[in-house]
């Protein structure tokens, strides 16, 4: 085995304390022996909740050798309450420790910079590789078992159950309910998400008339996958956004049938096709759903796009978003989104819900009708946030889930991290607020002119009368609380840093296996260097007059197994996205080392 840097690992310190330990506080000491994975996440963001799955199965192979703690390091305010992170360990089946780290004192201490980052720690206590983004599993399983190798032979692997301790179950007749639609004949069906069910719940909103699922997570007739969006079809049945199996499905609730339209089951990575029979190409992530322009439109979470589903011809294709992350308008094939989460179709235009950088936005026909625009109507990007009112250029939100067509024009929003209804008016420009003291609401749908909202965190749906005067609020403002990078000025030396997994290599068989791109906020940051390439390391020139901005890296690299005697290899993608928050200083630093895989050692 090749020798690996040895950097021991600081320690494990949060002021929120541990979760799923039964009571315990966990220390790196308390581990050793066992080789310990670090997943640095946020349960706002999609990519750690794709990291949560990928992690499943090596948790399960190795769960006598290998312990998992999920270091929770908050982007939004919301998301730095600890009940809020005790919700959100339950809603998205987490079966390991959790650090609860509001201040993001263990982030810093071991130079996270981007969500999510895995490090692996040996039987011995040392930093042995760190990971950025997704698709890593299969380098991570590689590396545990060398490790397990390695440290059987020493006498330092200690075997034995892990300190995970499962909290109690709680009876509710929902667990963290994602959307909501109303049945014709007035009842309503609610994504029962954490539970891997549909239920039918009578028009009273209370009443349980039926379970569709058997409640195991699946792909089969019987079950589903975190299910969040539902759309009802113009024949009455009601299309599903499978989320965590990547999948469309259409449900029957006349025969109770259920069958998959949409999804291959596995997540769509970089290269993969984004069109063809619906039934041949992946999804990654699908969130909600909504009907308008005879086709089903699809916000589809994992990518920052949204997709179309045409049921005349059994086909899927992006419609707007170029798969990066962030807040741009124009063009529909120009236009960024960071997590779309709601839809609401309104006459001419598709409201979109943006979860990551807390916009409401919408889609219409381009003014030439050649095609289709975006434009945002409230929000400004990946890092500003909060609560308040008035005209929508100075307006905030805070990681909305949910859009609701309002029989006047306007539009609800489920503001599900400031736990309100809130409501915007495109005639006057104007946000106000509808309802408070709602508990993380994901979603809301009309009925007999009250609106109905998902109360995620409170397990239920709550009815509430459409108020003629909105509540007020007081103002608050926020920015994403993670602290700059000081850089020096001049040229900027950017590097990514990869190390293909043991027995992989660099996949160049059809050209170039690595990406970079690069941009600005705000884009005067960057005098040069910004745009495409294939080369992981650039120079970057910042121009004068400009002191603080973020640096908006994605990366991408393809490797695949190292081995002459196979003709086909497996081959795995790597991607991450980073935002990094940046100020100008002398005494900076020239360079930007960011870690996709392997360790910095420069």
């Amino acid at each position: 085995m090749a020798s690996r840097a040895r950097v021991r690992a600081p320690e494990l310190i949060g002021k929120g304390g541990w979760l799923n330990t039964g009571g315990t506080d966990l220390t790196l000491s308390d581990l050793r022996g066992r080789i310990v994975i670090l997943d640095f996440w946020t349960f706002c963001c999609v990519n750690c909740l794709h990291v949560l799955d990928e992690l499943r199965e090596l948790e399960e192979r190795h769960r006598d050798t290998v312990v998992i703690i999920g270091v929770h390091s908050p982007k939004f305010v919301h998301e730095a309450d600890h009940q809020a992170v005790v919700d959100a360990v339950e809603r998205y089946g987490v079966e390991h420790p959790v650090l609860d780290d509001p201040e993001l004192a263990t982030w810093k201490q071991y130079a996270v910079r981007a969500w999510p980052t895995l490090v692996v720690i040996d039987p011995e206590g040392y930093v042995v590789a760190q990971h950025a983004g997704e698709g890593h599993a299969h380098a991570l399983g590689t590396l545990v078992e060398e490790l397990i190798a390695e440290h059987t032979a020493k006498g330092t692997l200690r075997r034995g159950d892990g300190p995970y301790v499962p909290p109690e179950p709680v009876a509710t007749d929902l667990r963290f309910p994602g959307k909501a639609v109303r049945l014709p004949g007035g009842t309503f069906l609610v994504s029962d998400t954490t539970r891997h069910q549909l239920v039918e719940l009578a028009d009273d909103g209370e009443r349980v008339l039926r379970r569709i699922g058997t409640g195991e997570r699946g792909l089969g007739p019987d079950t589903f996958n975190e299910p969040q969006g539902l759309a009802l079809l113009p024949d009455g049945r009601v299309a599903v956004a499978d989320t965590v199996n990547h999948a469309l499905r259409v449900f029957d609730p006349a025969t109770g049938a259920l069958e998959t339209v949409a999804g291959t089951g596995k997540q769509w990575w970089q290269g993969s096709p984004s069109s063809g029979p619906a039934r041949e190409v992946d999804l990654s992530s699908p969130w909600d759903l909504a009907w308008w322009e005879d086709r089903l439109w699809i916000a589809m979470a994992g990518v920052h796009q949204i997709w179309t589903y045409d049921p005349a011809d059994g086909t899927v294709a992006v419609a707007a978003g170029t798969a990066n992350e962030g807040l741009v308008d124009g063009p529909a094939a120009e236009a960024w989104f960071a997590q779309p989460s709601g839809l609401a179709a309104a006459g001419d235009r598709l409201w979109i819900a943006d979860s990551e950088t807390s916009a409401v936005r919408w889609i219409e026909r381009a003014e030439d009708g050649g095609g289709y625009v975006v434009r945002t109507a409230v929000g400004t990007g990946l890092f500003d946030f909060g609560h308040r009112d008035g005209a929508a250029e100075q307006a905030l939100l805070q990681h909305p889930l949910g859009v609701t067509a309002l029989p006047d024009g306007s539009v609800a929003i489920a503001d599900t991290y400031n736990h309100a209804l809130r409501r915007f008016d495109p005639a006057g420009g104007e946000m106000t607020t509808l309802a408070t003291d709602l508990r993380e609401p994901s979603a809301a749908v009309l009925a007999d002119g009250d609106i109905v909202v998902v109360e995620s965190a409170r397990h239920r749906l709550t009815r509430l009368r459409l108020p003629e005067e909105a509540v007020r609020v007081e103002s608050v403002a926020h920015r994403t609380r993670r602290a700059a990078t000081d850089i020096a000025p001049g040229t900027l030396r950017l590097d990514v840093v990869f190390q293909a997994p043991a027995g992989q290599k660099l996949d160049t068989r059809y050209g170039p296996s690595t990406r970079l791109l690069v941009s600005a906020t705000p884009p005067e940051l960057l005098a040069e260097g910004a745009g495409a390439g294939t080369d992981l390391a650039r120079d970057l020139v910042l121009a004068d007059g400009v002191a603080e901005g973020v640096l908006h890296v994605s990366a991408m690299a393809a490797s695949c197994d190292d081995d002459p005697a196979v003709e086909y290899p497996a081959c795995h993608v790597h991607q991450q996205d980073w935002g990094v928050p940046v100020r100008i200083t002398a005494d900076g630093t020239a360079r930007l080392g960011l870690v996709l895989a392997g360790l910095d050692t420069q």
